[in-house]
């Protein structure tokens, strides 16, 4: 059942802080030092899982995006690509044999700039994949493009890779915008891209914005929405900016006089909920749309729709393995992590024979289910008390007395309901989904005190 939001400014006004996006539960903040390799051999053996995605870390990028938070490292010297791949090639052949027994059902390269790679570096590390992991003919392979860096002819030699999704980062289509972020890009060029994607045949084609940037407005993200929507992405994601200098050095070069109010990012956000709605996509759940076609609201409307460190997605059924720096697998109820430090990273390869996990936790039976209450709110709005409670063997009521209790003010603002043994986000509440979630968390409370999460909204 699609659920339209409704915008409630007297809601917005009060309960517009920050939480996490619940990728995982526990979150990424959770994870300690002290994991190691063994720790990956036994989560596999406890695993009931034998599907398996494959997510893969290339951290380069040619030049600086000063909004940017992500793990990466800025380099014009494509031998550094070279090199990682060098590195990456031991963890593939040492990770790889543990998955014998698994069917790779999905492949994703992020970054950082996956582009960053030439279609000669492209091929040796789709080959070396594919030389060790069992992967089929209806694998889902998606790729992030930074539509700036890619090179000549790259689009059709990712199709014969087998590549059959693809996320363009657009971010705004304004170039005063994009010139604020040290991210210079050309509209038609843009719009050229996509539309050679549609000829090429990609099966799923997405676009990712970020509103609240500098020089951004209402007026002007209303108007590159509008262009965006006339391109007919198959997904969007549509970004809430989170300027945090204090954490990320690159958003010191930003001018904090340069970016939008807090009143004229929450109306871009409306602004853009109503057009994305009125273009017929279906809201999927915070800042994400997608075509009434596209298998993410088709999962959605079956209650099939899943969530973890990718993101939404439609392979509820699969282990994560995460290669590369700073990667993260979810594999059974282990949650492991590499070094995040490309010199770290190097060095735990060649003195850990290919591993390079260094964080991580297993998770409790309490872990394991509040993460599924999270991750079923957070996809379906809904959850039903009663088949919960008998999936868990558990007295809903009792077990969930302290979430119950801090739903109480939510329910009093007609946010959330129960009744029938269903708790049921409204459509005054949908748009803080991540809120609601926040009730479930019983690791939030060491964490609230830390300035790592975005707004809500």
């Amino acid at each position: 059942m699609i659920k339209l939001p409704k915008w409630d400014q007297a809601l917005i006004n009060k309960y517009n802080v920050s939480g996490p996006r619940y990728t995982s539960y526990p979150t990424a903040l959770s994870l300690r030092d002290g994991y190691q390799q063994q720790d990956l051999v036994s989560a596999i053996k406890s695993s009931s899982s034998r599907s398996l995605s494959l997510y893969i870390h290339i951290p380069f990028c040619s030049q600086l995006c000063y909004y940017c938070g992500c793990n990466k490292v800025i380099t014009r010297h494509q031998s550094k690509a070279d090199v990682y791949l060098d590195y990456l090639a031991k963890e593939i052949a040492a990770q790889a044999p543990l998955f014998k027994h698994y069917s790779v059902e999905q492949l994703h390269l992020g970054g950082g700039t996956p582009t960053f790679l030439t279609v000669k570096q492209m091929t040796r590390l789709i080959d070396l994949l594919e030389q060790h992991f069992n992967f089929n003919r209806n694998t889902e392979r998606g790729i992030e493009i930074d539509p700036r860096s890619l090179a000549d002819n790259m689009l059709i030699n990712l199709r014969v890779l087998g590549f059959n999704r693809v996320s363009f980062g657009i971010q705004d289509f304004n170039d005063e915008v994009q010139l604020a972020v040290n991210r210079p890009q050309h509209a038609h060029s843009v719009k050229a891209l996509i539309a050679q994607a549609r000829e090429l045949g990609f099966k799923s084609i997405n676009a990712d914005m970020i509103y609240g940037l500098p020089l951004q407005t209402p007026q002007s993200f209303k108007r590159t929405i509008d262009q965006l929507i006339s391109l007919g992405p198959d997904r969007v994601s549509v970004f809430n900016y989170a300027h945090l200098p204090e954490r990320f050095a690159a958003q010191r070069k930003i001018k904090e006089a340069d970016l939008p109010n807090a009143h004229d990012k929450l109306t871009m956000f409306k602004n853009t909920l109503e057009q994305m709605l009125d273009a017929g996509y279906q809201f999927i759940g915070m800042d994400h749309f997608a075509k009434a076609d596209n298998e993410l609201a088709i999962a959605q409307n079956k209650a099939e729709l899943h969530r973890n460190f990718q993101g939404y997605t439609t392979h509820g059924n699969c282990d994560l393995l995460g290669l590369g720096v700073s990667s993260i697998s979810q594999i059974g109820t282990a949650i492991l992590q590499n070094q995040k430090e490309l010199k770290h990273y190097y060095h735990a390869i060649e003195t850990q024979t290919g591993s390079a996990i260094n964080k991580g936790m297993h998770l409790t039976r309490d872990d394991v289910i509040r993460a599924d209450a999270i991750k079923t709110l957070i996809c379906q709005f809904e959850l039903d008390m009663n088949s919960f409670a008998q999936k868990h063997k558990i007295q809903f009521n009792d077990y969930f007395a302290d979430a119950l209790q801090a739903l109480a003010p939510l329910i009093e603002d007609d946010m959330v309901r129960i009744a029938n043994n269903l708790i049921t986000v409204t459509p005054r509440g949908n748009l803080f989904i991540r809120i609601i979630c926040m009730c479930f968390d019983a690791h939030l409370q060491k964490q609230i005190n830390a300035t790592r999460f975005s707004r809500v909204i």
